[in-house]
């Protein structure tokens, strides 16, 4: 079995110290074999602040990262911490559809003992109206993982924070439901093939730290699967929420986490 898991982990906003905390208590519980993380914070300016490095120490990880964005004078990314060594790592700047936004996915490609791991994570436009955008990130996120991870090989999985609810167009183009005027693909939606049967919410009012921006309760943050697989492998067999609940009173986030294990 693979467990796979993502995790927005919100920049350095709010109480980040106390966070942190939380972040690495709940992972060392989840102990995923692979985690996707977005909004990660890579410095080695000023003071110096490595936000792959602090989630990840002493945990046992391998970790590649790319650049999405300068934020605030830092560059913001999306970081992979794997068990196993990471062979070989790319970053992919996504379209933008000229909103300004920078948004990138990071691809590493894993020494897993099953054989070659094509790994994926991505973080897509946030903006509640930028639907269209996130159409052509999706489409570009299917034609990449195509280009990149040979169909015969072990199953793609492509995790982060989506910024878009399952039955949108561009979760419905992942699904294999619309081709979007185009190809269609399809990638398993790990949470509604294996879930609990709960709504999934993942940014949540619950959460003080979501509840500030006064958005709805939503499911926005996957784990998908490139299938279906002749062999079987990459199959959802269970899915959750994860890093929902507060350690010492705060939140690891603002956003929840997936957890996925998989057939391998």
């Amino acid at each position: 079995m693979l467990k796979v898991a993502t995790l927005n982990i919100w920049n350095r906003f709010g109480p980040w110290e106390e966070r942190l905390v939380a972040i690495r208590a709940r992972l060392a519980e989840l102990a995923p074999d692979v985690i996707g993380l977005q909004e990660v914070l890579r410095s080695t300016q000023g003071d110096c602040l490595d936000q792959v490095d602090l989630v990840s120490r002493g945990l046992g990880f391998h970790a590649a990262w790319g650049l999405a964005s300068e934020a605030h004078g830092f560059p913001v990314g999306n970081a992979i911490l794997s068990r196993w060594p990471i062979l070989r790592s790319e970053t992919f700047p996504l379209p933008h559809g000229g909103s300004g936004e920078r948004r990138s996915m990071v691809f590493a490609e894993i020494d897993a003992p099953f054989g070659k791991l094509p790994f994926f994570v991505t973080h897509l436009n946030w903006k509640l109206h930028h639907g269209h955008i996130r159409c052509e990130q999706v489409r570009f996120v299917a034609e990449t993982i195509m280009r990149t991870s040979p169909i015969d090989g072990f199953p793609p999985i492509v995790v982060g924070d989506f910024n878009a609810e399952p039955d949108s167009d561009e979760i419905r183009y992942m699904r294999g439901l619309t081709g979007l005027g185009g190809p269609c693909v399809y990638f398993a939606d790990a949470f509604g093939v294996a879930g609990d049967g709960s709504p999934g919410t993942t940014f949540a009012r619950k959460n003080p730290f979501a509840a500030i921006v006064h958005e709805p309760d939503r499911r926005i943050d996957y784990v998908f699967v490139r299938g279906p697989d002749d062999r079987y492998r990459g199959e959802p067999l269970e899915s959750k929420v994860c890093f929902d609940e507060p350690v010492a009173g705060a939140f690891p986030s603002d956003h929840f986490g997936v957890v996925a294990t998989l057939s391998v």
